[in-house]
Formats: C-alpha cells, sequence, structure tokens
C-alpha cells in the first residue's frame, strides 16, 4: 500500500492500452487523516481472478490537488 501526499504532473510520451478492472474506495480515519483509500482488483485474466491488485492511499493535502486538478480538467 502507498500514502500519496503529493501529486505530480507528468506529460506521457506514450498512451498504453488499460484494461477495464474493479475498483472500490473507503474514508480510512487515521492518523493524518482521514485518508481516501482506493484499491483495485485483478482481472478476470488473472491467476487469482477478484484479487485485490493494489491499495493507494491519498493523504488530505493531496486529496485537495486531486479538487483542483479535477476542477480544472473536468468542469
Amino acid at each position: 500500500m502507498a500514502i500519496v501526499r503529493k501529486l505530480e504532473y507528468q506529460h506521457l510520451e506514450i498512451e498504453s492500452r488499460h484494461s477495464e478492472t474493479e475498483c472500490t474506495y473507503a474514508i480510512v480515519q487515521a492518523a493524518g487523516g482521514p485518508y481516501l483509500q482506493v484499491d483495485t482488483y485483478g482481472s478476470r485474466q488473472r491467476r487469482i481472478p477478484g484479487k485485490k491488485s493494489q491499495s493507494i492511499r491519498f493523504a488530505p493535502q493531496a486529496i485537495e490537488q486531486l479538487k483542483a486538478i479535477l476542477a480544472k480538467h473536468f468542469a
């Protein structure tokens, strides 16, 4: 699991194709939080379909950055 405190823009030279997967979120109350936790799960083609694949927790300062990014690009 990773805790993200800061987001930095990086231009992608090549866009790769991604497959769809299931995703869940939770609000985690912990020291320095609350955190937004996003979990993704293995695709149906994986050896253990539906197994949790990645967990990322966004700290409050990263959540504020996400809000600004969304407001700027998806308003």
